[in-house]
């Protein structure tokens, strides 16, 4: 605090005497604090910051999220012969091995068709070795009996031929009489030559041609047996591979119809990813590349994929104009990648997320 001394005037031989100083009713001036600068720097560095970050999105670009689809190789197992379902050995969910059985159906006329295709192929053996065993000994004593006969009559007729001609040259007989003896010879010669034959024929049986008429008779009962066999193995269904059941249609008792699938399997053990894209994605795009997809399902884990199968024709899946002003569209193209490491967790149906450059 300042002080300020007054001095009275005084006579001159006075001594100056001083008085006391007056005190001061003003409050003293206190120094102003310094400003504080902090909070407009951490502004100004959060506003260049964003302006940074936008700036470089801007510039950089968003990847594009392309999602796919998991799918594996599925059969529809249908059977080829109608008949009625008499078992399913089977339930939707069961992972069933290679041949295992799947459906049995019932069709008693198959197996009486097979019952007479098995009779057919007896007859046709029987009759084949008859022909090979050839001609009874009875039959060939029998023929030789019947040659001796016709050759016994021709002797008589030729004896009765030869009076009846020389009593003709002696006006003793008809002529008429001539002509029946001559007749009665010609058939009496045709009888021997008939009863030769036949005898011959006993002996040397039956011909190389009517044997390969019964041997070839016995291969098509064969036929007919291994035909109706293959319809009666087709009676009961099974799995061409290790698979799972997806779909179970049908139930004991329906009656069903060739062609109409039965059980839906799918194969576990054949994963890929499905994705379809555009055309002017897939231009970069090649057989053996890989990249990394998200499983939302498993947790968003990653899972690496390698490209085997690219479209060989793009198809109208999407419409999407090139341009804003034209009438143009992109064609999308299926592509098809597989996991490089096995997978067990992965179902059919689960979705992938790619992201794709821009």
């Amino acid at each position: 605090m300042a002080s300020v001394e007054i001095l009275t005037e005084v006579s001159p031989g006075q001594t100056a005497v001083p008085t006391a100083p007056e005190l001061s009713l003003e409050p003293p001036e206190m120094p102003g604090p310094a400003p504080n600068r902090i909070p407009s720097i951490i502004v100004a560095v959060v506003i260049a910051a964003i302006a940074t970050l936008s700036i470089y999105y801007l510039v950089q670009g968003q990847p594009l999220l392309v999602q796919g689809e998991i799918d594996a190789t599925r059969f529809d197992i249908a059977a080829r012969v109608d008949g009625r379902v008499a078992d399913v050995s089977v339930a939707r969910g069961q992972d069933v091995a290679a041949n295992a059985a799947l459906v049995r159906i019932d069709n008693p006329e198959t197996l009486a068709k097979h019952e007479q295709a098995v009779a057919a192929k007896v007859v046709a053996d029987a009759q084949l070795a008859n022909i090979n065993a050839g001609t009874r000994p009875e039959v060939i004593a029998a023929r030789q009996a019947q040659l001796d006969r016709t050759r016994a009559t021709l002797l008589l007729a030729q004896q009765t031929y030869d009076r009846t001609r020389k009593l003709a040259e002696q006006g003793n007989a008809p002529k008429a009489r001539l002509d029946q003896a001559t007749d009665a010879l010609h058939e009496s010669e045709n009888g021997v030559d008939q009863a030769k034959s036949a005898y011959e024929e006993a002996v040397n049986g039956y011909t190389r041609e009517e044997r390969e008429i019964a041997a070839a008779k016995v291969l098509k009962a064969l036929a007919d047996i291994n035909a109706v066999q293959s319809i009666i193995d087709q009676m009961v269904v099974y799995a061409p591979v290790a698979s799972q059941v997806y779909q179970r249609n049908v139930e004991p008792g329906e009656f069903v119809s060739p062609g109409v699938p039965l059980i839906t399997l799918v194969d576990l053990h054949d994963l890929w990813v499905h994705f379809d894209l555009r055309e002017d994605l897939v231009k970069t795009l090649k057989l053996g590349d890989r990249f990394d997809v998200r499983i939302p399902a498993l947790g968003d884990r990653k899972i690496t994929l390698e490209v085997r199968l690219i479209a060989t024709k793009g198809e109208y899946a999407s419409w999407r104009a090139t341009r804003a002003t034209g009438d143009f569209d992109l064609r999308t193209f299926s592509i098809r990648a597989y996991p490089v490491d096995k997978a067990p967790e992965l179902r059919p149906g689960m979705s992938a997320y790619l992201e794709w450059p821009q």
